[in-house]
């Protein structure tokens, strides 16, 4: 007997044009599974409208019939919060073919992006107006706006310029029932009422879709003094960092940590020419940016005073400026690379945690020496965002041990990971989002009267669950109490 045809392609095919409503096996592929595939899918149809006015069709067109809707924008995630499950009953919605600049207003420092801009794109685009959009990735190149709304994105300059939060003047959302709130107005101040765009950043796609938004713009710096530290322990990296912001103040736009494992798996997997900036032997290191806007003041003075001060002190071991813009762009390509040395030297069990910018040592010292304890010879991969908080934490297996056993013992590390970041007033997620991956754990760490006051905004602004259910919030939400 023939398949009947499907009435839901059919009106979403005439919303949008039949090219754009896609459910063949080889095009969708690249759709339906995140980049570490850890989470493979398949869509009832991958749907790619090119308007706001075309997503608000396509969702009610869903929400009449009851179909769930995953959101995607460049399907960069890490925790399965942007793909389908397997059940070929979800539509994705990507809003790739959404990439306009709406507009770059230098002398109110905003500009507006449809959600399918790239991150590379919208730097560009404020370049060419003379200023800086300051959210930069290692996935810039294809992570989208609306994907890093959605994500509450964070990168390597949140020390300086804050996280997409922070970065965000105004969104245009599609809710559920396909209404459209413009809310991208570029005020930095508005008392009336609640600020609603704060629930869809950082929302994961759970509450709406972001289809454009408004985001704050900096002057260009005119001045960076870029360096590679070898410091004698992440106490001496905290401490360098108080005593450049100290000197130099807000200036201090970047500072990373890295772990020497995290740079020999770069100097064994990155690309040729990549070496050690600096001779001898160091367990950690630092790369830091700071960054002056005026053409009248120079930094430099300033930075190598500190680390001077810092090298007499036993604090720094050695340490290397950036010669030039390449020489700058050189070293930086040694952090960013870590994530892929990283996958290309095996199987690695992942954590994106954070803690007061004070305790990381303490979080180092104690959470390597559990990890030891519970799995010897384990290669502790650890860099990161220091400046706020914010460490990769991640795992890669004990040389010699066969990959099933390391993947047996995942639980057990997440477990301990997670345990000692709670304990430390901490977050489980820091900047990559909980989607499937993290939903146990958020579930077990999360304040109950948090889980249940989300429970309640969710039902309150997606009642039938619509919009990505299963990711960050399970599929059943729990029965909301009478009253607070």
């Amino acid at each position: 007997m023939p398949k009947l045809p499907d009435p839901l392609i059919a009106e979403l095919a005439a919303v949008v044009g039949a090219a754009h409503v896609q459910t063949d096996d080889a095009f969708t592929a690249c759709y339906v599974s995140d980049w570490r595939r850890n989470f493979p899918g398949a869509a009832r149809a991958v749907v790619r409208p090119g308007s706001t006015a075309e997503v608000s069709r396509v969702v009610a067109a869903c929400a009449a019939r009851g179909v769930p809707v995953v959101p995607q924008g460049g399907n960069t995630g890490l925790v399965g919060g942007s793909t389908p499950d397997a059940s070929r009953r979800e539509v994705v919605l990507s809003l790739d073919r959404m990439t306009a600049v709406r507009r770059v207003d230098p002398l109110d420092n905003s500009m507006t992006l449809e959600a399918g801009c790239t991150v590379l794109a919208a730097q560009e685009a404020a370049a060419e107006a003379g200023r800086l959009f300051p959210l930069s990735l290692a996935s810039e190149g294809s992570a989208t706006v609306g994907g890093v709304v959605s994500t509450n994105a964070g990168g390597e300059q949140v020390l300086c310029y804050g996280n997409t939060r922070d970065l965000t003047l105004g969104v245009e959302v599609v809710l559920a029932d396909g209404r459209v709130l413009d809310a991208l107005g570029a005020l930095r101040k508005d008392n009336t009422g609640y600020d609603l765009k704060q629930l869809f950043i950082g929302g994961e796609g759970t509450l709406g879709i972001v289809t454009a938004a408004t985001f704050k713009l900096y002057a260009q710096p005119r001045k960076v003094v870029t360096a590679w530290a070898a410091v004698r322990d992440p106490q001496a990296a905290v401490e360098l960092l108080a005593r450049l912001g100290g000197a130099v103040g807000e200036r201090v736009t970047a500072f990373e940590l890295i772990g020497r494992q995290a740079l020999a798996q770069v100097l064994a997997h990155g690309t040729p020419g990549m070496r050690d900036p600096l001779a001898g032997d160091y367990a950690w290191a630092v790369l830091f940016d700071v960054s002056e806007a005026s053409a009248l003041m120079d930094p430099s003075p300033a930075v190598e005073d500190v680390l001077a001060s810092a090298m007499e002190q036993g604090l720094v071991l050695d340490a290397v400026l950036a010669a030039s813009g390449q020489h700058a762009h050189d070293l930086w390509a040694l952090r960013e690379h870590v994530p892929e040395a990283q996958r290309l030297d095996g199987p690695s069990i992942k954590h994106d945690i954070s803690v007061a910018v004070s305790r990381i040592p303490e979080f180092i010292t104690e959470a390597g020496a559990a990890l030891e304890a519970l799995v010897p010879g384990l290669r502790v991969v650890c860099f990161g965002h220091v400046g706020d908080g914010n460490l990769h934490y991640n795992q890669s297996k004990p040389v010699g041990m066969p990959d099933a056993e390391f993947r047996a013992r995942e639980e057990a590390i997440h477990d301990t990971v997670h345990a000692i970041t709670a304990r430390m007033q901490g977050s489980i997620s820091a900047e990559h989002g909980i989607g499937r991956l993290k939903q146990a754990a958020f579930l077990h760490y999360k304040q109950p009267l948090a889980l249940e006051l989300m429970a309640r905004i969710k039902q309150a602004i997606d009642p039938a669950n619509t919009f990505n259910p299963g990711r960050l919030l399970p599929h059943t939400l729990p029965a909301p109490r009478p009253s607070l």
